[in-house]
């Protein structure tokens, strides 16, 4: 376990600087003029003109050379400092621990959903087969296809605008998480079920859960006591994996529903140009990703007790 630990440390500490060098090159890298785009967004667009980009581009310091503003912020990185954004000024590390909390509540709750959905479906697929088993393959398949935000116009569609049970975007109320937690899990249960379906079909297939048949258990007994937990891990390491379409789904569903999240705040941040808010929600999704991945080590750590005897 401790060993799993200083991995996923390491890990993170080359996420940060690998993610933080890459946002910073890559905003550097973009067409345009800087301080006229983060003139635009502190005065509003039909308010800027050359003298109000010329005096943000002082105020800022935007002349400074690449390689001296990219060790300014790694020195600032290293003393957990994100520094401030280039529009309002608030501290970066602020704004990004608000919509941290935001992500991780929809992340959590799109994988619960996600959980909910494909388990059963996957387990009934497996142990009824044929028709079954060729519908949702045919359904996984074109829900998979869909983009995200198309999913999520979809939902919209039927829950806010025809049925009107859910409010179209925005937060407040348990009911403005059901939409965008609901997208991402059917995005997420598209992939899963299949991924349940085959792992359900190994146990059941496998020596010791016929031979438990044979000493007398019951279909539901030898399920619960030697299917479940061999099925699970799996399973659940897949789900470390996916979190890479979690991430990604987050920044488009977030986007879409207007939830303050981290994919929101950074998608301002891109058209804005705010390098310091673009830099600090591109670390928080990456440590994001490390941290889930280690809590999916640790659970099939502990579910598994082979991985146990191998440390």
């Amino acid at each position: 376990m401790l060993l799993l630990i200083k991995k996923r440390l390491f890990q993170l500490v080359l996420v940060v600087w690998g993610v933080g060098t890459l946002t910073f090159i890559m905003m550097r890298s973009l067409p345009g003029d800087m301080a006229y785009r983060i003139a635009a967004s502190r005065y509003g667009q039909d308010n800027v003109d050359t003298a109000a980009a010329d005096l943000v581009r002082e105020e800022l310091n935007l002349d400074q050379g690449w390689f001296s503003s990219y060790v300014s912020w790694l020195m600032e990185l290293m003393q957990f400092n994100l520094g401030n954004s280039l529009v309002s000024g608030l501290p970066v590390s602020e704004a990004v621990a608000h919509q941290l909390g935001h992500s991780l509540l929809l992340a959590v709750f799109g994988i619960l959903l996600s959980s909910l959905i494909a388990v059963p479906l996957g387990i009934w697929s497996a142990k009824k087969g044929g028709a079954i088993n060729s519908a949702l393959v045919w359904l996984s398949t074109c829900t998979k296809a869909l983009p995200v935000f198309v999913l999520g116009l979809v939902l919209i569609l039927i829950f806010a605008m025809e049925w009107q049970l859910l409010p179209v975007a925005g937060f407040g109320t348990w009911q403005h998480l059901v939409l965008p937690a609901l997208t991402l899990g059917i995005s997420l249960a598209a992939v899963s079920n299949r991924v349940v379906h085959a792992s359900t079909l190994n146990v059941l297939h496998s020596p010791f859960y016929q031979f438990s048949r044979v000493k007398g258990l019951s279909e539901v007994q030898t399920f619960l006591r030697h299917g479940v937990r061999n099925m699970a891990v799996p399973v659940i390491a897949f789900i470390g994996i996916q979190l890479v379409s979690v991430i990604e789904g987050i920044v488009m569903i977030e986007s879409l529903f207007s939830w303050p999240g981290v994919g929101h705040g950074l998608s301002h941040a891109i058209f804005a140009r705010d390098i310091p808010v673009i830099q600090g929600c591109a670390l928080a999704m990456g440590m994001l990703f490390v941290v889930l991945n280690s809590v999916i080590d640790v659970a099939c750590y502990w579910i598994d007790p082979r991985g146990r005897e191998a440390q």
